[in-house]
């Protein structure tokens, strides 16, 4: 969503039952779900366990999906999310992804902007499971460091990156929340 801001913090979240649960997933977890990494270029350096997830088929009727991940995760991100909704955006609306994302130790996500029209219509929200100080996220050019037990919104339609530098792996909860209202919005497709 094109925000006022390129980032915004969102406040202290306690991530620790979310963060231990991503943390104890096997290796065969990361890679039930590649849809990104074979439909995204910029993702060819990650990993995920997808929770829930649309498409974009048909905007904005598009089916939002339960993933292989929601019967590793969803018990303890939903909580997590609920809290960060409450305390920042209007109730009611709908997440319309969300997924544990792994940046491998070296990696990059080469700068682009969200395009489908549902980046758009939806809140972008990081909470950092892991990071390192040699982790950078970019945003137009300004570099942000994540910390942990914090919770961002990002300003998606920007031109944002991330360039992992450390020897670790960089892994991030990332949701998408679509306020009921923005949906009100959105004109009906012609076709």
């Amino acid at each position: 969503m094109d925000i006022d801001t390129p980032l915004r913090e969102l406040g202290e979240f306690d991530a620790t039952a979310l963060r231990d649960c991503i943390l104890d997933q096997d290796e065969l977890a990361w890679h039930e779900d590649e849809y990104r990494q074979q439909q995204f270029d910029v993702h060819n350096d990650t990993q995920s366990i997808v929770m829930v997830f649309t498409h974009g088929e048909n905007w904005p009727n598009s089916e939002v999906r339960r993933e292989p991940g929601w019967a590793r995760i969803a018990d303890v991100a939903i909580p997590l999310m609920e809290a960060i909704i409450l305390s920042r955006y209007p109730p009611g609306g709908t997440v319309i992804r969300a997924m544990a994302a792994k940046l491998l130790s070296g990696g990059k996500i080469s700068p682009h902007r969200d395009k489908h029209p549902s980046f758009s219509a939806a809140h972008r929200i990081h909470v950092p499971i892991t990071t390192h100080p040699r982790v950078r996220f970019m945003i137009d050019g300004q570099p942000y460091q994540f910390k942990l037990g914090e919770a961002y919104e990002i300003n998606n339609q920007r031109k944002h990156s991330v360039m992992n530098k450390s020897d670790e792996d960089r892994i991030t909860f990332i949701f998408d929340y679509m306020p009921s209202t923005v949906l009100e919005r959105v004109p009906e497709s012609s076709g």
